[in-house]
């Protein structure tokens, strides 16, 4: 769907895309497939061009965070070390956008890459190889923690052990984040926000990005359960709101888990419709963090399910239609930029 761009003007850093060529992969992902693995399917190849090619369809993209996805491991290194190989890569198109070559916006300016924190202390050497291999663009980790008694919800290619969060080994692999100085994205799914709440409380100085509004649920055994479930979701967001640590991603409610839209990918729905459903996650949000610790996202190629690129960013934009110019500034921009520690990006306004 065509849109006019609103506030084309208003500057934005993207703080959570992807990078991947799942072609390879496809034939050996599960039939029938997860609505997940449907979404993904029509974007199975996502590198510099793709990117490049959303970022540029009007909205004022100054820079983007690649946000790890298990994309270009090292084949030959010791397993704990093949995540490197993603974080080498997604460095090298780092240093391809800030040629300058493809305009100004800096793609992947802010790299988030992953480390198994269930080594441990032995975490560290891991940690320290992915900020050499990031040149100085390395931000910190994400390692998620989704998981679901109905193997249905996230399909196959998730699935975190139960309670990963809680683990020992894994805090202590955590506790290696934060001697670092390095930022931590927690991703679980609705029913989990207790876990997150719990291990923000456990390490009150290490900042730590909510993934996807909690991720609501509305698929598998959770399907048409939005409605039922979200005062429960409600009252979790503020509860871990509480922790100032914490941080929230406004978006991924057009990810298939989420079925915000239902049908995908790309159906064509408007961003008048999109801001509709969205609407009640994002502003109890902004309601509980405020506009200083929430951050809009794209989430894509993933959130491609529900919308194209320029109109999610439109519908992001309707819903704060009312907002002032300085909250406007945080949302979009000043947050990312602090969080990721991103203040010196050309473009951006001081």
């Amino acid at each position: 769907m065509s849109e006019e761009i609103l506030e084309p003007e208003l500057p934005i850093i993207d703080p959570h895309h992807h990078l991947w060529d799942l072609r390879p992969l496809l034939p050996a992902f599960p039939d029938p497939r997860h609505p997940f693995i449907d979404a993904i399917a029509g974007a199975a190849h996502y590198t510099f061009d793709q990117l490049l090619a959303d970022l540029t369809t009007g909205h004022n993209i100054v820079g983007t965070v690649f946000m790890e996805c298990g994309a270009f491991y090292r084949a030959d290194a010791d397993e704990r070390m093949k995540p490197v190989g993603e974080v080498e890569f997604v460095n090298g198109v780092a240093a391809q956008s800030a040629s300058g070559l493809y305009g100004d916006v800096r793609a992947c300016a802010g790299i988030v890459g992953h480390a198994d924190l269930l080594a441990g202390e032995h975490a560290g050497a891991v940690l320290d190889a992915l900020d050499a291999a990031g040149n100085g663009r390395f931000r910190g980790i994400r390692h998620q923690g989704a998981w679901d008694k109905d193997g249905e919800v996230l399909g196959a290619p998730f699935h975190a052990p139960e309670g990963l969060y809680a683990e020992k080994r894994f805090r202590e692999g955590l506790a290696e984040v934060g001697k670092r100085g390095m930022t931590f994205d927690a991703w679980v799914i609705e029913p989990q926000l207790d876990d997150v709440i719990d291990l923000a409380k456990a390490f009150p100085d290490q900042p730590i990005m909510l993934d996807h509004c909690g991720t609501p649920l509305n698929i598998a055994s959770y399907s048409g359960k939005l409605h039922e479930r979200f005062d429960t979701w409600r009252t979790k967001i503020h509860a871990l709101a509480e922790c100032e640590n914490v941080s929230v991603k406004l978006g991924g409610l057009a990810m298939a888990f989420c079925g915000l839209p239902e049908d995908g990918p790309a159906k064509g729905l408007g961003s008048e419709t999109l801001a509709a459903m969205w609407r009640p996650y994002i502003e109890t949000c902004i309601e509980a963090f405020g506009t200083k610790r929430g951050l809009f996202e794209s989430n894509y190629p993933v959130d491609r399910w529900g919308a194209t690129y320029p109109v999610l960013w439109n519908a992001f934009k309707r819903i704060t239609h009312g907002y002032t110019a300085e909250e406007k500034r945080d949302l979009y921009a000043g947050n990312a930029a602090r969080f990721y520690k991103l203040e010196g990006l050309p473009g951006l306004a001081d």
